[in-house]
């Protein structure tokens, strides 16, 4: 039977929520460090961590909001997001299972925004952006951080490719400028933006997600057979490990 992409989600992440948790990639790093300053700046009374995924974000805004919510497609996730907030002492996260396509939340009641490595999951990437729009008070602040296209078509096909091989409930690496103008078209003004490369540990990357064997030696055969500009871009290294693009973008919900 074909399953519904929200259904393809929950079964993949479902299973894997201890180890979003516990991933190191997904736990630390430059950018959570500096969207925890963001938000330390906005002191926001109400935010919200959007497809919290293992919580990271929101256990960082937990620190210096009032309230957190932390919502997610992933009943099992927001379990273990529970879970670990309550072994951090951190009182102040509510869990909530929403798409992010169809936030149960009124317009305009949350003042702050994160959200980390979940859109390239969306099902409807501009509906989602709408959505963090609509439940954000204008004037205050969202930032995205995800994994990016690089924008060349090679470049591009190369890692939508084995993204998707990876894990079925991939949609898309979106580029900057796809981000660019979907914040605006959604009704953010974008302050900021910036780019860089995270190392993928593909071992890692691989069990994380419980990908396939089959699927395993499609990626390998994809990456063995890559042109020239393919394997320097990625820095594909022998095991199969890869540089991956990342992006981060800092945000203001415009006014009516």
């Amino acid at each position: 039977m074909t399953r519904s992409h929200e259904a393809n989600v929950e079964k993949q992440f479902g299973p894997q929520a201890s180890a979003y948790v516990a991933s190191a990639v997904h736990a630390s790093g430059e950018d959570l460090d500096a969207l925890e300053e963001i938000a330390r700046r906005e002191a926001p009374g109400k935010a919200i961590d959007l497809g919290t995924g293992g919580g990271h974000v929101a256990y960082r805004l937990a620190r210096h909001a009032r309230e957190v919510v932390a919502s997610d497609l992933s009943s099992d996730m927001l379990a273990a997001v529970a879970a670990t907030a309550r072994e951090k002492g951190l009182a102040n996260i509510a869990t909530h299972a929403a798409a992010a396509e169809a936030l149960p939340f009124e317009d305009e009641s949350f003042d702050f925004l994160g959200c980390r490595f979940s859109a390239h999951h969306w099902h409807d990437f501009e509906a989602g952006l709408r959505e963090a729009r609509r439940i954000l008070a204008p004037g205050k602040t969202a930032v995205f951080i995800d994994a990016a296209s690089p924008g060349p078509a090679p470049l591009d096909t190369h890692i939508q490719a084995v993204e998707l091989l990876r894990d079925p409930s991939h949609v898309r690496d979106y580029s900057a400028a796809e981000w660019l103008a979907a914040l605006t078209r959604a009704g953010f003004q974008v302050q900021s933006i910036r780019t860089w490369q995270l190392r993928m540990d593909y071992p890692t990357w691989i069990a994380r997600m419980r990908t396939p064997e089959d699927h395993v030696r499609a990626i390998r055969s994809l990456q063995k057979a890559a042109s020239r500009d393919v394997v320097e871009h990625f820095a594909i290294e022998a095991d199969g490990s890869f540089l991956l693009d990342v992006l981060m973008i800092e945000a203001v919900a415009g006014g009516d």
